[in-house]
């Protein structure tokens, strides 16, 4: 069976059961009622691995250019605006491609991937000019609330976009539990940055996703690489046990903590600060200055007793102020060394394969989640299930193995 990313493990999904029965015969280009438009994505895919130079005027491959002629004249020209906007680092068209990427309509969806098609292709092409290195660097940042994300972020991109960076910032708030609304505060908050023409700010609805980091998060990412952005940032909502799903996107994984956080037990206890790559303890500043020392020194002692993720980089502990701004370029500077250190030891290069199989991994699971709870059987069976295990005549188990039999009774 193909490698199950660990927070999919985590979660015990059982109808990844379903998937691995049929791993043995499953072919993907045969799958009954694969839409034409996939399969041909998935056909061009194939032709652009083989040789295919991608079309340096239209950024799309040979191979992917007999599919994209099938699409209807206004689907064709309203993709030809989106990416050559796109690409030319125009703000409005990289708010729009994004809006694609998360829509919910069918067709839209499928066009979205085109769209990611078309800017892969050509990140790839710049990538290879690059020297085959990343042209951009992506930087997760989380933190329990009142850490001060936002203010750190706002003084960060300033900083680096009067260095002569392009910065975007990605920021997932959270969203209600009974409404499914989101007030969409970081950008209020960011209002110096959110000027500045060098940067791109979007907020996002976090859905009830898990760990703050939407469905499209990584489509986004993509994206605002490819219009140009060099300094991707990804602020998640908050963090927990399982919140970390942002250190599986990024380059780099920051944890921000304030200094009345508690001691660095609670820190280990999160399971976070191991996936960490730099420790910032905010605030650093009047009053807290103490208490941020000594948060500094617990959580440096911490580090020391966890087992080190990279052989090239020894996470470090550092303060700053977003109100004095003292520390912050020392913030930025060991940002560069760890990402000099990843490159030239070809970590940063791997990191990102795994990410791209821990992404797709991720799409099936949504993916067959959403047929699962489409299916005929189960929404017939659903409702009585539902309420024999409310009544506590049935465990949830077993209603769960009923409800799989349901869905696919030839392979459970």
């Amino acid at each position: 069976m193909p490698h199950i990313p660990l927070k999919m493990r985590r979660c015990g999904f059982p109808l990844l059961r379903h998937i691995s029965s049929l791993h043995t015969s499953f072919t993907v280009p045969s799958v009954a009622g694969t839409c034409r438009l996939h399969q041909r994505l998935l056909a061009a895919s194939h032709a652009d691995h083989r040789s295919p130079i991608p079309d340096h005027s239209r950024g799309v491959s040979t191979g992917l250019r007999q599919h994209y002629q099938e699409l209807s004249g206004p689907e064709q020209r309203t993709l030809d605006k989106l990416y050559t906007g796109l690409i030319g680092g125009q703000r409005a068209s990289l708010a729009e491609s994004i809006t694609l990427v998360e829509t919910q309509h069918p067709r839209k969806k499928e066009l979205a991937q085109v769209l990611l098609q078309r800017v892969l292709a050509y990140r790839r092409e710049q990538e290879t000019l690059n020297g085959g290195k990343p042209v951009a660097f992506r930087v997760g940042l989380s933190g329990p609330p009142g850490a001060g994300k936002s203010s750190f972020i706002e003084v960060v991109g300033k900083m680096l976009t009067a260095r002569g960076h392009k910065v975007s910032v990605l920021a997932v708030d959270p969203s209600s539990c009974t409404t499914g609304g989101s007030l969409m505060g970081d950008k209020t908050r960011m209002t110096e940055l959110s000027r500045d023409m060098d940067a791109f700010i979007r907020p996002s609805p976090a859905s009830g996703t898990l760990g703050g980091v939407t469905r499209t998060t990584n489509e986004a990412v993509v994206l605002c690489e490819g219009a140009g952005y060099d300094i991707v940032l990804v602020e998640t909502v908050g963090v927990g046990q399982s919140e970390f799903a942002v250190a599986d996107m990024v380059d780099m994984f920051v944890l921000l903590i304030p200094p009345a956080g508690g001691d660095e037990l609670q820190g280990i206890k999160r399971g976070i600060i191991e996936r960490a790559d730099l420790v910032v303890v905010t605030k650093a500043d009047g009053d807290l200055l103490i208490p941020a020392r000594r948060i500094q020194a617990e959580y440096t002692s911490a580090l020391k007793l966890l087992r080190r993720q990279s052989k090239s980089w020894n996470p470090k502990v550092v303060r700053a102020s977003s109100y004095t701004n003292e520390g912050i370029p020392e913030v930025w500077a060991r940002m560069e060394s760890y990402r000099d250190a990843m490159l030239a030891s070809g970590e940063l290069q791997g990191r990102r394969r795994a990410q791209q199989k821990v992404w797709m991994w991720s799409l099936i699971q949504e993916s067959v989640l959403r047929h699962f709870q489409n299916h005929p059987s189960v929404r017939d069976a659903l409702p009585q299930l539902e309420s024999r295990v409310t009544k506590g005549a049935i465990s949830p188990g077993l209603a769960a193995d009923l409800l799989l039999k349901a869905f696919s009774p030839s392979t459970l």
